[in-house]
């Protein structure tokens, strides 16, 4: 076969295109860090990586619901708490009052200040976080308990678990029940004790059944905490995992998408050399022709 001038000089041009190539691919992977810009550069690498990055970006999804679901059990339990220390106050001054050595002024000093800590659990009751009642179940846009200076009523109460998911398979509840922590009865029996103070004779048994029947409401408040405590367990188990995982999924996109600088240096050194050589050698095989020969 008849090698001509052209047939070199065409075959080292496109030899030194392809090693151009080669050293640009190199900068641009040691410029963004990843192995590939471009999908169509490696397809199985472009795939893979909307793969890790999806579950990366559930991780971090649930992580911020871990933390939202975190703000409400914290709130509740620090709401329940300050429902507790009321209640045992109250039960406190009925245990005082419960007497015969406490005369018509006394009582009404412990009847007002009953009162006082009444209005206090019904500020307690419609505790809002981030604009949402947390003790009225899924309809967090409406205050669970009302009052007028006079009567507590519990209206609009929703019973439904309003749960968060933490993963793909696990949903956690972050609400309470209303009716264990905050029943009409729990306010009627305030309003009883109260009357009883008053010397209402309408209002029936004594001052021992509504000690009775604080240490009931007390009981569910403390029964109700220790179920946050247990979730609280819970979730801090889940969100151990959720850190592992998100550790585990940040490598492996890493692994996937990121180069190797090290080698990729190496690779750009040895591809410059190699395009050097190939510019000499192309330099010294052109550059004679016919009026060189003629000279």
């Amino acid at each position: 076969m008849r090698v001509t001038q052209g047939m070199l000089s065409n075959n080292m041009l496109r030899n030194l295109m392809n090693s151009q190539e080669r050293m640009s691919t190199y900068l641009e992977q040691l410029s963004t860090g990843k192995k590939i810009s471009r999908p169509s550069q490696d397809p199985v690498v472009a795939v893979k990586g909307i793969n890790y990055r999806k579950q990366v970006g559930q991780l971090e999804q649930y992580q911020r619901n871990t933390s939202e679901l975190h703000n409400w059990l914290d709130n509740t339990d620090e709401a329940l708490d300050k429902s507790n220390q009321a209640l045992q106050r109250i039960r406190e001054l009925v245990i005082q009052v419960n007497n015969d050595h406490y005369g018509p002024d006394e009582k009404e000093s412990i009847r007002k200040e009953i009162s006082q800590l009444q209005e206090h659990l019904v500020d307690v009751a419609n505790t809002n976080v981030n604009g949402k009642y947390i003790f009225n179940g899924t309809g967090t846009d409406t205050k669970p308990v009302t009052y007028d200076g006079n009567i507590v009523e519990v209206v609009h109460v929703n019973q439904d678990a309003f749960e968060i998911a933490v993963s793909p398979q696990t949903k956690l509840q972050a609400n309470v029940k209303p009716e264990e922590v905050f029943p009409q009865e729990l306010f009627d029996d305030l309003n009883d004790i109260m009357r009883i103070l008053d010397g209402d004779d309408d209002v029936q048994g004594d001052l021992n059944d509504s000690i009775i029947k604080l240490d009931k409401h007390i009981n569910n408040t403390l029964d109700t905490r220790a179920e946050i405590g247990a979730r609280m367990n819970r979730l801090d188990l889940i969100e151990n995992r959720l850190e592992e995982q998100e550790v585990i999924a940040t490598r492996t996109m890493a692994e996937n998408e990121n180069v190797h600088m090290e080698e990729t240096i190496t690779n750009l050194i040895t591809q410059e050399s190699l395009h050097r050589a190939a510019l000499a050698a192309g330099s010294r095989i052109i550059q004679p022709t016919l009026i060189d020969f003629l000279r």
